[in-house]
């Protein structure tokens, strides 16, 4: 595996974007990944789902943080649902452009979305009345298990 490195620093010398992005260790991601700001609400095998609410003018959000070991990107907005409950919740992302930074040290993705919500909404999320916690986009869907 050392020879592989080797040759990789030394094709990235040259010039060789391919062999850069190799050997290129993404420490701002990273630190991204380790500083994660809110309550985390869902697990999942390599990652989870933290939030945060904010009110601005009146309008109250949801601030998602999201850890996968997908990336999300799309025009078309995201659609988080809290599924298994006596009732389900779904919300709708506030933008329509997402895109997942990824880190290649720990090789996971992290997505920032806000969603628009009402304090119903918020109580359902605390009161955690639901089993799975679901984030679609276009062509992308991660199922999460609630943190209890």
């Amino acid at each position: 595996m050392k020879i592989f490195k080797a040759i990789d620093n030394v094709l990235a010398a040259f010039g060789n974007v391919k062999a850069m992005e190799r050997n290129h260790v993404d420490t701002f991601t990273e630190n991204k990944i380790r500083q994660i700001n809110g309550e985390k609400i869902a697990v999942a095998s390599n990652g989870g789902i933290w939030v945060e609410y904010q009110e601005l003018a009146g309008c109250i959000f949801i601030n998602a943080t999201v850890l996968s070991s997908v990336g999300i990107k799309t025009f078309k907005g995201s659609k988080l649902s809290f599924l298994g409950g006596k009732k389900d919740l779904i919300i709708s992302s506030d933008t329509t452009e997402i895109e997942s930074d990824y880190s290649n040290v720990s090789n996971r993705w992290i997505t920032n979305i806000s969603y628009i919500v009402s304090n119903e909404d918020i109580q359902f999320i605390k009161r955690k009345e639901y089993s799975l916690i679901k984030i679609d986009s276009k062509k992308t869907t991660i199922e999460f298990s609630p943190e209890k």
